[in-house]
């Protein structure tokens, strides 16, 4: 095996080196200019899409429409105020309640539901955004 003397090695790891220096900072200002695209792209998505990730206490599942339907109506009678949402995922139907950014929001009114819903459980769901 040959071996290359230090000097002779160091010019051609600096031959080769030098001209990538000047091309990282070029490709760092188009890269500046692309954050600032994406960035933009991701603000307008996120005011179109008027959700995030939150969670929600689920009050309800099994196969009966009509049974998820009776159990959201009378939810709503006692909590006018809180977002109640029939899902669908086959065969279930789901009733979810609330839009809590935290799980230690949604595990306070859990601990109020449960009186009335013993089997009710905190669910990580896409929940509507706060109104400012």
């Amino acid at each position: 095996m040959m071996r290359i003397p230090k000097p002779i090695l160091v010019v051609v790891v600096l031959v080769f080196l030098l001209p990538l220096s000047g091309f990282g900072q070029y490709s760092m200002k188009s890269q500046d200019s692309l954050v600032k695209v994406l960035m933009n792209r991701h603000i307008a998505i996120n005011q179109a899409k008027k959700t995030m990730s939150g969670y929600r206490v689920q009050i309800f599942f099994g196969p009966q429409r009509v049974k998820a339907t009776e159990v959201k109506t009378d939810f709503l009678q006692i909590y006018p105020n809180i977002g109640a949402y029939l899902v669908y995922q086959q065969p279930n139907f789901k009733i979810r309640v609330g839009d809590f950014k935290t799980r230690l929001e949604a595990m306070k009114f859990l601990k109020e539901l449960q009186p009335l819903y013993s089997t009710a459980f905190l669910v990580k769901d896409e929940v509507k955004l706060p109104e400012l």
